[in-house]
């Protein structure tokens, strides 16, 4: 007589495996023994579906044996061993070990099929001399190293820095049909609970394959140059709503790193210049385009020969206005780039064009064309770049997603790609302070 139906007993394990109360308050709730609901559980994690029980089952003397072996062999309980092979009640197993040490004492070798070779139990070894020692003792001695030594092939890597959970795991799984299962276990540390439930996460789907899927596209995309925090705007700009917190685990998991240095710079404070006053004093924000510009020059250096660049920035954005390049640091580097910035101001701009104390912000060729356009000039403190830092960071920006992570033949193929570089930041390369958004993407909308 069949008492539970398969959807009590689902209903049952299913309470007890997503609740926090024990086995014996779930099976007060429903009104059965607790042992009952343990072996239910037992069978639903072994994947074994929960069948009614059918004590009209017949089996065969050498199933009986194997289930026998497999009890011995892995020390397993009475009730794990049924739940493995999907018996009904554990107490068979009982009946069936009694039947064959009735008679006399049988170890586990009695009942061990004849074609199949007998393994030895590990056990650590010993201080006592070897030669006092039993084969018996030798031979499990020796398969403990062996299990031992399997298992520091296994860590690889991992063994100077302890392996995590998750090595463990897989370590056990490869190497369980070789050597039992309770000693693997305590070998590596890991509880038998753990091991199982382990296994049983490994085998529920990815909630966010297809998400992985799309961090990984859009790394790729961006050559590598984009964190989690980018990663995470990108996608939102797309329409998937996610947190950057878990672009960021999800990248760690795939091992997606962007190539990015970290960005530092430390200097000393100068005194403030006598050419022109710094009317920037740091504030690098900038309410409206052509208000504030800031400008430098930087070095570039392919084989024997250098390259310098002049970029000028517009502090609304971080959009490049204009910029220049030569072989040499000659007055026309500075001088080409401020005609072409300046083309672009209209009638009284209103603004202000910092820069450092270079021997190129000093010559009255610079300083009379800023005058002729009312432009007012102003100049960080001698010797103190962070008060120039936005070009600083732009700088230091260009070289890590750039320079640094590309061969150069020439000079030319190094122009060309400065070019192409300054284009994708201005156009394509989203920026966080802008909402997600491109400089000149955030100048169109803001004019809209």
């Amino acid at each position: 007589m069949i008492k539970y139906t398969e959807q009590f007993k689902l209903t049952a394990v299913t309470a007890y495996l997503n609740g926090t109360n024990g086995f014996r308050t779930v099976a007060r709730h429903f009104g059965i023994d607790f042992s009952l609901l343990r072996r239910w559980v037992a069978s639903y994690r072994t994947g074994n579906s929960i069948k009614p029980m059918s004590y009209a089952r017949r089996y065969s003397e050498d199933f009986k044996r194997q289930v026998l072996t497999y009890m011995h062999e892995h020390r397993l309980s009475l009730r794990q061993t049924a739940a493995h092979f999907d018996l009904g009640r554990s107490s068979l197993i009982g009946i069936w070990q009694r039947q064959y040490y009735s008679d006399s004492p049988v170890t586990p070798t009695a009942i061990q099929p004849a074609d199949t070779p007998m393994k030895i139990k590990p056990a650590k070894p010993t201080d006592t001399n070897d030669a006092q020692k039993p084969r018996e003792q030798l031979m499990a001695e020796l398969e403990y190293m062996r299990m031992e030594n399997a298992v520091l092939k296994e860590l690889g890597p991992a063994r100077g820095k302890g392996a995590n959970t998750g090595e463990k795991v897989l370590i056990v799984r490869k190497l369980k049909h070789r050597f039992p299962l309770p000693d693997l276990l305590e070998l590596v540390g890991l509880a038998r609970s753990t091991f199982y439930y382990q296994v049983k996460a490994e085998q529920k789907p990815d909630r966010h394959a297809a998400l992985k899927e799309r961090v990984q596209q859009e790394y790729h995309k961006q050559r590598g140059l984009y964190g989690y925090r980018r990663i995470a705007l990108a996608l939102r700009k797309e329409g998937t709503l996610v947190n950057k917190k878990v672009i960021e685990r999800l990248m760690a998991e795939q091992g997606l790193q962007s190539v990015v240095r970290p960005k530092k710079y430390r200097s000393y404070r100068g005194t403030v210049g006598k050419i022109a006053a710094n009317l920037l004093e740091r504030n690098f924000h900038a309410p409206r385009p052509k208000q504030k510009w800031v400008t430098d020059v930087t070095e570039f250096k392919v084989g024997q020969q250098k390259l310098y660049l002049s970029p000028v920035m517009d502090l609304y954005n971080g959009e490049i206005i204009a910029y220049e390049t030569a072989s040499r640091p000659y007055y026309e580097l500075v001088g080409n780039m401020l005609d072409k910035a300046l083309a672009c101001l209209g009638d009284a701009p209103k603004l202000v064009v910092h820069s450092d104390q270079g021997w190129h912000y000093q010559q009255p060729r610079y300083r009379h064309a800023l005058s002729e356009k009312g432009v007012k000039q102003s100049m960080s403190r001698k010797g103190n770049c962070l008060d120039n830092a936005a070009m600083e960071s732009f700088f230091g920006t260009l070289k890590s997603e750039f320079f640094y992570l590309k061969r150069f033949e020439s000079v030319e193929e190094l122009k060309v790609g400065l070019d192409e570089y300054i284009h994708y930041y201005n156009h394509d390369r989203i920026k966080l302070r802008l909402n997600g958004m491109s400089p000149v993407e955030y100048r169109t909308q803001a004019a809209a």
